[in-house]
């Protein structure tokens, strides 16, 4: 703690660009004055916050968000300015400016929001009422409200893909989906997603199951439905979830599909999760994946974005004294909770503050999103392992240095990663930068194809091509993927449409040779439990 004090106290703005600052700051503020005496009717906030009539059709309240947005430039001026300290001090102060700013909005605060105000006349009071509804109705649910998430029931209209679970243990549930074509590819499909939120994004709808595609393309599709963790896993370990959740997947798979070698998808931790099993068996002389998908995932935590400013060396100490094996209890629970606001803060005023003025001040209730009910679906970790996965990850980045850390008794070298690999990172994700997702490609030493799509971390990956939106890039024929990602991107091929298509051609080169499609799901070892979506998924936090 000392020394992020230290490093903080040797922070300072140059005289020089404290003064440019000042000065452009007293001309614009008296322009904007001037403006408001002699030409009220001309201010016009450029801002969708105000985008409103009320906003420019009131001196007042024009005036204000010009002034507002002024001063918020010139924050940010300032925290941009900022020399001394080390980049992370540098990099906190401009994120802590920024939320500052997003905060004080003056669209957040009902007495001066006039779109609000005028709404509140014209419903006699309603939409204030039906403000303070919504109000509480978060509070007793613990998070803002993002969607109608009454519209949505999971396994009735969301997560609907048809199969069954065919094995269970603490950690997960295995899910087999039932065949849409008459012949399979004979080896099997595993799908591993976030244990940090709910499997189904990849089954949201059936025009955007990925899920579903990957069925619909003639492979045996298993998905991997992790727990919510409860107070019977607050001690469990990453190793727990390699060995428990990940490898054994992979051998129940092998063994209900009677194939050695199966395929593998890894979405974002789930990427990081399967990457490290298939290292851990490797070691052990064991390869079972004939391929492996990577998308939005991290191999090499270079680049960790915005997120990398809430980790430091006190931080992880703190949680590994809190909820890791180190404290009282010897363990403890993430809260996913916890994790939903950190995401959403990482967009402010798009997952926290639109909703705000929208539900509270306004009195609309959130229009029905399926991307957004999933989102607010969150799940709680086990403290050991996310303790495991900050230090090792996010803090120290060991799993790409070979032999750095054990996992499963096994020193863990990911360059044992030889057979083909897809990766796939979306250029706009403020989670895993896309130029980490490449730097996959200096990691697995195998054949590999990088894909970058539009969008974000979670719009991006759900893109199907029958909705023709975005856009992705590929590396031209015949050329090497080149060391950096900027590199690449100077070549790279602009395609319209979606990376589906590229994904789903390269998946089937790894399928093998097609066969009859099995007539039942499950095996004989491995009997049906129960439909789809199974029980886990239903656990809320």
């Amino acid at each position: 703690m000392g020394e992020a004090l230290q490093s903080m106290a040797g922070l300072s703005v140059p005289v020089e660009q404290w003064s440019q600052i000042q000065q452009d700051y007293l001309q614009q503020a008296t322009a904007l004055w001037n403006q408001a005496l002699e030409k009220p009717d001309q201010l016009h906030p450029s801002d969708r916050r105000f985008a409103a009539p009320e906003w420019s059709s009131n001196p007042a309240s024009a005036f204000m968000a010009s002034m507002y947005l002024l001063n918020a430039q010139t924050l940010k001026r300032m925290a941009d300015s900022v020399t001394g300290g080390d980049l992370k001090s540098r990099e906190r102060i401009r994120f802590a400016v920024q939320q500052w700013v997003d905060a004080a909005s003056p669209s957040n605060y009902l007495a001066l929001n006039p779109e609000a105000q005028k709404k509140a006349l014209d419903t006699h009071g309603e939409s204030l009422t039906q403000g303070m509804q919504l109000l509480l109705n978060d509070i007793r649910q613990g998070h803002v409200s993002q969607t109608d998430e009454s519209v949505f029931e999971v396994g009735r209209n969301v997560a609907t893909t048809e199969g069954a679970v065919v094995y269970e243990n603490p950690f997960f549930q295995l899910i087999e989906y039932k065949p849409l074509t008459a012949k399979v590819y004979e080896r099997p499909f595993l799908l591993v997603p976030p244990c940090i939120n709910k499997y189904y994004i990849l089954d949201l709808q059936p025009d955007n199951s990925l899920i579903r595609y990957a069925v619909s393309q003639g492979h045996r599709v298993f998905v991997v439905s992790w727990v919510n963790a409860d107070e019977s896993l607050e001690k469990a370990s990453w190793d727990d979830y390699i060995e428990q959740g990940v490898m054994k997947a992979m051998s129940v798979v092998q063994d209900i599909s009677g194939s050695q070698r199966i395929n593998a998808l890894g979405f974002c931790i789930g990427g990081t999760l399967v990457a490290t099993a298939a290292a851990v068996l490797a070691r052990r002389g064991e390869k079972p994946l004939a391929s492996l998908t990577l998308l939005t995932a991290f191999l090499d935590f270079c680049n960790t974005g915005t997120l990398d400013l809430f980790v430091d060396e006190p931080m992880v100490q703190l949680r590994e004294v809190t909820i890791g094996e180190r404290g009282p209890q010897g363990g403890g629970l993430m809260k996913g909770s916890e994790l939903a606001a950190t995401f959403s803060f990482l967009r402010a005023n798009d997952l926290v503050w639109n909703y705000v003025v929208g539900n509270y001040l306004k009195g609309e209730k959130p229009p029905a999103f399926d991307l957004l009910y999933w989102n607010a679906d969150s799940t709680n970790l086990p403290g050991p392992m996310y303790c495991w996965y900050l230090r090792n990850t996010y803090l120290e980045n060991n799993l790409v240095k070979p032999d750095a850390v054990t996992v499963c008794g096994e020193p863990l070298d990911l360059r044992l990663l030889d057979m083909p690999t897809f990766i796939y990172g979306s250029r706009e994700d403020h989670i895993v930068p896309w130029d980490s997702a490449y730097a996959s490609t200096r990691v697995v030493s195998g054949p590999k194809t990088f894909v970058l799509g539009a969008s974000g971390h979670i719009a991006g990956v759900i893109n199907p091509p029958e909705k023709r939106k975005r856009s992705f890039w590929t590396t031209p024929e015949g050329q090497a993927l080149p060391a950096t990602a900027q590199a690449w991107m100077a070549t790279a091929e602009e395609h319209p449409g979606s990376w589906w298509t590229t994904w789903s051609t390269w998946l089937a080169d790894q399928g093998g040779a097609q066969v009859a499609a099995p007539k039942q799901l499950g095996s004989r070892q491995y009997p049906v439990i129960e439909p789809a979506p199974g029980r886990y998924v239903l656990r809320k936090v």
